[in-house]
């Protein structure tokens, strides 16, 4: 790995403009914090008994600070990396923008402030899964699985799969299958997600020196491993049509959406490199921006059949 650290990252852009609310805001991934929040929502209002609006809104402004706690550390830890990659160069910290020590320092602040706010306002099971969520994002992700494993993004995926678990508890202050099963539909859909990427960003990852799956086992293992974790994702996704948030619009959404998904992988892994070069990686972009509406289809039906249930 480049020595480059995120110090001298600061140090090399002396002279630059100061940093703006604009600039802090994007150490906190707002992309990703919507993600979260939306997750984290739906778990929220599919769980059984409800809570206060008040409660709810309050709930679901602590679990996005924590989403944004963690993407602040993350910003800090990962300045050397984010440097020398093209699609990451350009944020607050490489970009000279904020110093890191303060990145680091918001990190912090936001972690102990949404936690204990949780905490106050739901039950101290939320707050002990949102702090489970920034620590394991913070320290098992990002400072030791993503630098050592090309299975960093099937571990890792765990953080960001923690939220709809989180929303659930707030109101109930405890863990059902529902909410595992939520889990889990986010943790399987995370690897053949960021993988579909990484085969057309793999320049970025190399000159990262990151362990990627398409650096360590090449471009031919990620398509086959793609093909094999949306298989694995089918059931699971499906099956929670059949537990207590589940109904007939997530079912019938599940079914086509994970018919697409898995013939989407199946393209993919048919593909020879050259061939996919060749025309710009269309088919793997083409999943990759399918993988984001796939979970966020998931969760609204979620959503749809959990109005459906009031009215």
């Amino acid at each position: 790995m480049s020595d480059f650290t995120a110090q001298s990252v600061t140090e090399t852009r002396t002279g630059t403009p100061e940093a703006g609310f604009g600039d802090y805001f994007a150490l906190l991934k707002p992309r990703v914090m919507s993600l979260v929040v939306f997750t984290a929502l739906v778990g929220l209002l599919v769980a059984p008994g409800g809570v206060s609006p008040m409660i709810g809104f309050t709930a679901i402004l602590f679990i996005a600070l924590g989403a944004g706690a963690s993407g602040a550390l993350n910003m800090w830890y990962d300045a050397d990396i984010d440097a020398v990659m093209k699609r990451t160069a350009k944020r607050p910290v490489p970009a000279g923008k904020v110093p890191a020590g303060e990145a680091l320092t918001l990190g912090l602040w936001l972690s102990a402030i949404s936690v204990v706010m949780l905490g106050l306002a739901t039950n101290w099971v939320a707050a002990g899964l949102l702090a489970f969520t920034i620590f394991f994002y913070a320290v098992i992700y990002s400072m030791w699985l993503k630098r050592s494993t090309p299975w960093n993004i099937v571990i890792g995926g765990a953080a960001g799969s923690f939220p709809p678990m989180i929303g659930w508890a707030a109101v109930t202050g405890d863990v059902s299958l529902a909410s595992v099963l939520m889990f889990g539909l986010i943790f399987m859909w995370t690897p053949p997600h960021f993988w579909a990427l990484a085969l057309f960003m793999k320049g970025d990852y190399h000159k990262a020196e990151v362990p990627m799956l398409t650096v360590t086992h090449g471009r031919a293992e990620t398509r086959k491993q793609i093909l094999i974790y949306t298989a694995l994702l089918v059931p699971v996704a499906i099956g929670l049509a059949f537990t207590s948030v589940g109904g007939p619009v997530y079912l019938a959404t599940a079914v086509v959406l994970n018919a697409i998904f898995l013939k989407g992988a199946w393209d993919i892994w048919r593909r020879e490199e050259a061939e996919a070069e060749a025309d710009g990686y269309k088919v793997e972009k083409k999943v990759f921006k399918f993988s984001l509406l796939y979970l966020f289809l998931h969760f609204g039906a979620l959503l749809i059949d959990a109005i459906w249930r009031l009215i």
